[in-house]
């Protein structure tokens, strides 16, 4: 079995649910991905860290911070940064706030200053459905002055999010598309 495989079986026992579900985005579902059931599984979180690397390696511009709102995405960030620690290319993470530091510094990044100023940037989300929590996250990462290169996830649940990213200039990536995760369209 390949790392692909095995974090595919982990997610549908851990995450995959069906039932009846209201989204971040308000719509209902019949299924959910929790997604911070996989990433934060030691096994799981080390796949999703080594699979996102993997797109990231094989983006043609050169990514150079990975990063993502809080808390979907913070064991994810954190995966892909020791990972490539362990690959002898570092990338430092970054956190984006849901709301600016009410005391000290007042920022929306955590980690930015790991960050040459203009840096390009990979942003990583567990689970996309509309893709407006990204387009905050690239909203507030272009503000401080960095590009985002590339936008990836674990699962594309296939509702928009994907069509609203593109039209933005910035295609989705993902690990897995709702219908390779569970079969159907």
């Amino acid at each position: 079995m390949n790392e692909r495989q095995r974090l595919q079986e982990l997610l549908l026992d851990k995450s995959y649910r069906q039932g009846t579900f209201t989204l971040t985005s308000g719509k209902t579902s019949d299924f959910y991905v929790d997604g911070k059931q996989t990433t934060l599984d030691a096994e799981g979180g080390y796949l999703c860290g080594r699979l996102l690397y993997k797109l990231i390696q094989d983006h043609s511009e050169t990514i150079s911070g990975v990063g993502g709102m809080t808390l979907g995405a913070d064991p994810l960030v954190t995966a892909v940064s020791l990972v490539s620690h362990l690959a002898d290319n570092p990338i430092p993470a970054f956190i984006v706030r849901k709301e600016a530091k009410g005391h000290g510094t007042g920022n929306y990044i955590e980690g930015k200053n790991n960050l040459a100023p203009g840096a390009v940037v990979a942003l990583v989300e567990d689970v996309v459905t509309t893709g407006g929590t990204l387009l905050k996250v690239i909203e507030r990462v272009e503000n401080e002055g960095f590009k985002v290169g590339l936008v990836a996830t674990i699962v594309d649940r296939q509702e928009g999010g994907a069509e609203v990213l593109a039209a933005q200039g910035y295609p989705l990536k993902a690990v897995f598309t709702r219908e390779q995760l569970i079969g159907k369209g």
